[in-house]
């Protein structure tokens, strides 16, 4: 990593006319978009140290769920313990990503993301070779949110900083399908691991990736790029109170519907409360000398049509294939890796037609691209609603690949709207929002999904087991993993649990499909015709 950190370059306007002279058109153009020369000619090396540290946040959140069982039986936790594995994670990344992200704008977001990759590796080596209990490791996963927090808006919003507006669309292409491929390859790497070695190497993995990510990014990561916004004050300490405890506090009770009930006091009362933080929040940033975000974006239709979009499709995908992985294990009797590798070919589709995305936004715009890819994925999803217990795996994978197609075609463009309507240096205000868009999606689809598959399930299979005394019939309905424990001495009750699962599976897919072209239709009326720039 020799030679000398971008920390010295000089911003375009402060090139002498013999410098400016030397540049070549493409060098001048990105320079009259505030982007320094030396900046410009290492964007995309600059790229593969922002997807490599995107990649650590994506593996460490969807690795998990293969090694929980193992997990269990080694930290002997109960089933609340597991879930919080996975919900200290998600609970702290979502609060605090318009924190995080504004003070990366004020402070420094290279100084943001080498802390947060500090951070992220420091706590996988800590989780590696010490964790022994559960709420040691539920603390660790809270961290690593905190570092996620720090990581994943930033590399956005340097990503935009480093790109000009020209090359845009294709640099946020190729870092969505990192951000997807790597959501789909995490559990395929944890199922490897734990196939040869214990689940400690599932935090493991980390430490190598963030080594080379912090490196790599001493060199080729420039402190700043572009101009800086002069006008930008202090930290926003009420927008950043009023954001977390809001965020925070939707996203928890969404968490804990899924356990004590949708529709309950508990959970309505939070979701209120936390909605009327979020209120505050709005009007507080309406009125604040700094605010953390600029309310007035949501005026324009493309920011907003965009967020929306995001939201919904988050919403629809995360909430259905978060019940993908124990279909694929407990009715068609795969193993953890197995599953794993059978949702893998959703990356390949990603990583393969990412890069021509760009071409699909240039002849069609961005209307046209989004809105496709839209349907598209909502045809994948009621491709999806199509299974049944009977069903082979190339029943499973066209379907798979459709909604991989469509998704893959939707987000890049929707994320470069989003962020082509966010000036330069708040960049990373945009890129926290489009974050938050993705998070609150996922948790509302876990959420109000999993509600209507539980609900579909359950009304179905509540016939058959009406015989049955009543702690059993609640064990039946509560889960697939309950019916079938039930079902285990009676193979003509576990067809009936199969198909019931399946039934209530069919419901929440075509769910899903409906919510997506919902989004299709907000990107067909609101979306620009052609690209914003």
């Amino acid at each position: 990593m020799a030679g000398n950190p971008p920390e010295a370059v000089a911003e375009p306007q402060d090139l002498t006319a013999t410098e400016r002279a030397a540049l070549t058109d493409a060098e001048r153009a990105a320079a009259a978009e505030g982007i320094a020369p030396q900046v410009y000619r290492r964007r995309w090396a600059t790229l593969l140290v922002l997807c490599l540290a995107l990649s650590a946040t994506m593996l460490a959140n969807t690795s998990l769920s293969v090694a929980l069982p193992f997990l269990s039986r080694d930290l002997g936790s109960s089933m609340a313990e597991q879930q919080w594995f996975s919900n200290a994670y998600a609970l702290v990344f979502a609060g605090l990503l318009f924190t995080t992200s504004a003070l990366a704008d004020r402070y420094g977001r290279k100084a943001m993301l080498q802390a947060g990759m500090v951070l992220f590796g420091a706590v996988s080596l800590y989780v590696w070779l010490f964790v022994g209990s559960s709420a040691e490791l539920i603390a660790a996963r809270g961290l690593l949110g905190l570092g996620a927090a720090m990581i994943m808006p930033v590399t956005l919003s340097i990503l935009t900083s480093v790109f000009p507006s020209a090359e845009r669309t294709r640099a946020v292409s190729l870092w969505a399908a990192v951000s997807g491929a790597g959501s789909a390859v995490g559990p395929v790497v944890a199922g490897l691991l734990l196939e040869v070695t214990t689940w400690h190497w599932v935090f493991a993995i980390n430490v190598p990736v963030v080594i080379v990510g912090v490196l790599a990014g001493i060199r080729y990561v420039p402190s700043h790029s572009g101009r800086r916004d002069s006008t930008l004050g202090g930290v926003d300490l009420g927008g950043a109170v009023l954001s977390t405890a809001g965020i925070t506090l939707v996203v928890y009770a969404l968490i804990e519907a899924q356990h004590v009930g949708w529709t309950a006091p508990r959970t309505l009362l939070m979701v209120a409360a936390g909605l009327a933080l979020v209120a505050l929040f709005v009007l507080w940033e309406r009125r604040a000398k700094d605010p953390m975000l600029d309310v007035s974006l949501f005026a324009n239709s493309g920011f907003s049509a965009s967020a929306v979009a995001l939201t919904l499709v988050f919403f629809a995908l995360i909430g259905v294939f978060f019940s993908l992985s124990q279909t694929l294990i407990l009715v068609f009797g795969y193993s953890p890796l197995g599953s794993s590798t059978a949702l893998l070919p959703m990356s390949v589709v990603m990583v393969l037609v990412a890069p021509q995305v760009p071409k699909l936004v240039e002849r069609f715009g961005p209307r046209g691209t989004i809105a496709t890819g839209l349907v598209l994925a909502a045809a994948g999803m009621a491709g999806l609603s199509t299974l049944t217990a009977e069903s082979g795996y190339w029943h499973l994978l066209l379907p798979l690949g459709v909604t991989a197609l469509g998704m893959t075609i939707t987000m890049a463009p929707a994320t470069d709207q989003l962020m082509a309507n966010v000036p330069r240096e708040r960049a990373g205000m945009g890129s926290a929002t489009n974050d938050v868009t993705r998070e609150v999606g996922a948790s509302l689809g876990v959420a109000v999904l999993g509600s209507v598959l539980g609900g579909g399930y359950a009304a179905q299979l509540s016939g058959s087991v009406a015989g049955l005394p009543p702690e059993a019939q609640e064990l039946a309905k509560s889960s697939l993993a309950g019916g079938l424990q039930v079902a285990a001495g009676a193979p003509e009750l576990a067809g009936t649990v199969m198909n019931s699962w399946m039934g209530g599976l069919q419901v929440a897919h075509l769910a899903g499909a409906g919510m997506i072209l919902v989004a299709a239709l907000i990107a067909w009326i609101w979306l620009p015709r052609k690209a914003n720039r």
